[in-house]
């Protein structure tokens, strides 16, 4: 009965971790990463369709400060390029024949700052997940003790288990942040 709590707790937590990582993922460093515009929201052929640039199009890395967007259809590159200049992420991108081109201004000491600020805001609440996962297995271990399914010395264990599993997910999320911050710090 613990263990199947347990696990329940570690999955759940585990997908609190990812959610984390993908928001963490969306603040730029300076740096050209895919992530930064695959999401962005494009409404192609016309406006009939509502689609995002990872589905239209090859999103490369040519240096460290270029990216590269090959369309799959060509007839996109313009609304593609419109919806890159709507979506204001900073970007300007620049039509190079049958691709995008997008360089990556190097970010100013002041908006490196905005974005560690930022960067903490996305790993708390990473944490608030984690933690909101804790306490639903702890109610849950209370609840099965109080059904007689399990003793008080098996909850106090299967509590100190599911901590401990906590403080291990609390840790990684503190080290996403640190390498995060060691990122958004690199010049």
């Amino acid at each position: 009965m613990i263990e199947s709590i347990l696990n329940t707790a570690r999955e759940k937590m585990k997908k609190a971790l990812d959610v984390t990582r993908t928001d963490l993922t969306s603040i730029r460093s300076g740096r050209a990463t895919p992530t930064l515009v695959e999401n962005i929201v494009i409404m192609a052929y016309g406006g009939t369709q509502r689609l995002r640039i990872v589905e239209m199009a090859t999103i490369s890395t040519m240096d460290s400060k270029t990216l590269v967007i090959s369309p799959y259809d060509i007839s996109t590159i313009g609304e593609i390029e419109k919806g890159i200049l709507a979506h204001s992420a900073g970007l300007t991108p620049v039509i190079d024949k049958e691709i995008i081109r997008i360089t990556i201004p190097l970010l100013s000491e002041e908006r490196r700052l905005e974005y560690i600020k930022l960067a903490k805001v996305k790993l708390e609440a990473g944490k608030v997940m984690v933690r909101q996962i804790r306490g639903d297995a702890m109610r849950e271990l209370k609840k099965v003790e109080e059904g007689k399914t399990i003793s008080e010395d098996e909850r106090k264990h299967g509590e100190r288990l599911v901590q401990e599993l906590t403080d291990e997910m609390i840790a990684e999320i503190d080290t996403m942040g640190t390498r995060k911050e060691t990122e958004l710090l690199q010049v």
